[in-house]
């Protein structure tokens, strides 16, 4: 039994898996907030020349 217990003690296969899933995870964030602010720009682009066009 100690044996056992020692052996899952010194795994740490499932604390690097943790690491990569929360990595992914910020990354993910990032790229969601990314393109958030991407599509407003671009909104606000298009804005302005529909807004140009309307006057000519």
């Amino acid at each position: 039994m100690a044996n056992i217990f020692a052996r899952f003690v010194k795994d740490e296969s499932g604390a690097t898996a943790i690491e990569y899933g929360l990595i992914a995870a910020l990354i993910a964030l990032a790229i969601m907030a990314g393109a958030g602010a991407l599509g407003n720009s671009l909104n606000q682009k298009f804005q302005n020349i529909s807004e140009t066009l309307n006057k000519a």
